[in-house]
C-alpha cells in the first residue's frame, strides 16, 4: 500500500474528496437492525483520522437520525470532512408519489423546489453546518420536471448552501435531463462486482460529460467483505434477513471468491474488503466508492483501501476470479 489516500474532485465542482467514502446507511439504524450511536460516532471519527474525508449521508436513514449523528462526530471537526446528503424523500409533505412508511410515517418521492428549500434547512440543522460539500436528489420524482428541482438547487449554491449538485438512483433519460442543465457534478448508483449494470448506459455518459460516480453498496452490503460466511444469522428488521441474494448458497460462493482472491490480497498486506474497494475504484468512471462502516475498526479497514493500488495483472486476476466464482448470483 502506498500509505497515501487516493483524492478525487466531485465533477467540475472543484471540491476534492478522499476516493473511498463513508456511507452512514446502516448508522441510522433502520433497515439494519438499529444503531449503537456511540459506536457510530467513533466510526465516522476513526474515518477522519484515516484521512477518510467523503462522509455519505440522507435525512431516510433513520428520518434524520443518521444526519444527527454525523453532525455529533463532527462537532469540532467539520473542516476536515466533505458531507454528502440527499433530498428527495419527503415525509413533511404528501406531494409527489408515496413511497414507503418508515417508523409508521409516509415517505414520498418528491423533489419540487419548495419542498428542497425545505429540507436543506432541516439537513443544516441536524448536521449542524452550515454548508453541504454535496447534496444529491436521493430518488427521481416523475411528478416534478427535473429543470424545476435544479433551479432550486443551483439557487442554493449560489447562496452557499451547498457546493455541489448530485442526483441518485437516475435512468439514462434522466440523467440527460440533468446534464443538459449543465450543473450536475456527480451520480450515486448501485455498482459493486455484482451489481454492474450502469457500466452499459450510465457511467460512459458520466465520463463523457465530466461527471463523478459515487458508487454505493460497493461491498454489495456486506457480501463481498470476505467476512460473511454461509453461518450468519440476520434478525430484526435487517433487510439481507429475506433477500434471495444473501442466501446460504451465495454465501459460499462469496466464501469462494474470497478465498480465490486471497493471493492478491495477501500481496498487499490487505483485506479481502480492501482489496474489492480497490477494485472497484479501479473501474472506469468509478470516481467514489462508499462503504458503510459500524464501528471504528471497520472504517479503518475501509480507509486503507484508499491507500492500495492494484496493478494490471491483479485486476485481470481478480476478474478472473469473479467470472469463476460469482456467476449467477440471484437477487
Amino acid at each position: 500500500m502506498s500509505g497515501e489516500q487516493l483524492i478525487r474532485e466531485i465533477g467540475r465542482s472543484g471540491v476534492k474528496a478522499s476516493a473511498v467514502g463513508l456511507g452512514t446507511w446502516a448508522i441510522g439504524g433502520w433497515m439494519w437492525g438499529g444503531t449503537d450511536e456511540a459506536q457510530s460516532i467513533a466510526a465516522i471519527q476513526a474515518s477522519l483520522e484515516a484521512g477518510v474525508t467523503l462522509i455519505d449521508t440522507a435525512p431516510a436513514y433513520g428520518l434524520g437520525r443518521s444526519e444527527e449523528i454525523v453532525g455529533k462526530a463532527l462537532a469540532g471537526r467539520r473542516d476536515k470532512a466533505v458531507i454528502a446528503t440527499k433530498c428527495g424523500l419527503v415525509w413533511h409533505t404528501q406531494k409527489g408519489n408515496h413511497f414507503f412508511d418508515q417508523d409508521g410515517k409516509p415517505v414520498h418521492r418528491y423533489l419540487g423546489g419548495d419542498s428542497i428549500v425545505h429540507e436543506v434547512e432541516d439537513s443544516l440543522r441536524r448536521l449542524g453546518t452550515d454548508y453541504i460539500d454535496l447534496y444529491i436528489t436521493h430518488w427521481q420524482d416523475v411528478t416534478t420536471p427535473v429543470e424545476e428541482t435544479v433551479a432550486a438547487l443551483e439557487e442554493l449554491q449560489r447562496a452557499g448552501k451547498i457546493r455541489a449538485i448530485g442526483a441518485s438512483n437516475v435512468k439514462r433519460s434522466a440523467l440527460e435531463q440533468y446534464i443538459a442543465t449543465g450543473s450536475l457534478d456527480a451520480i450515486q448508483e448501485r455498482y459493486s462486482m455484482i451489481d454492474r449494470e450502469i457500466e452499459a448506459d450510465l457511467l460512459p455518459l458520466s465520463v463523457a460529460n465530466g461527471v463523478s460516480t459515487l458508487s454505493y453498496s460497493s461491498l454489495a452490503l456486506g457480501l463481498l467483505s470476505g467476512s460473511m460466511g454461509p453461518d450468519r444469522i440476520f434478525s430484526g428488521d435487517d433487510q439481507r434477513k429475506d433477500n434471495a441474494r444473501f442466501s446460504v448458497a451465495n454465501r459460499q460462493k462469496a466464501r469462494d471468491f474470497s478465498d480465490a482472491i486471497r493471493p492478491v490480497a495477501y500481496r498487499h498486506d490487505a483485506s479481502i474488503a480492501q482489496t474489492v474497494i480497490a477494485w472497484t475504484l479501479a473501474q472506469p468512471g468509478v470516481t467514489f466508492a462508499l462503504c458503510g462502516a459500524r464501528n471504528p475498526a471497520q472504517a479503518l479497514d475501509n480507509a486503507r483501501a484508499g491507500t492500495l493500488r492494484l496493478p494490471p495483472e491483479d485486476l485481470a486476476a481478480i476478474d478472473a476470479a469473479l467470472s469463476a466464482k460469482l456467476a449467477n448470483m440471484d437477487g
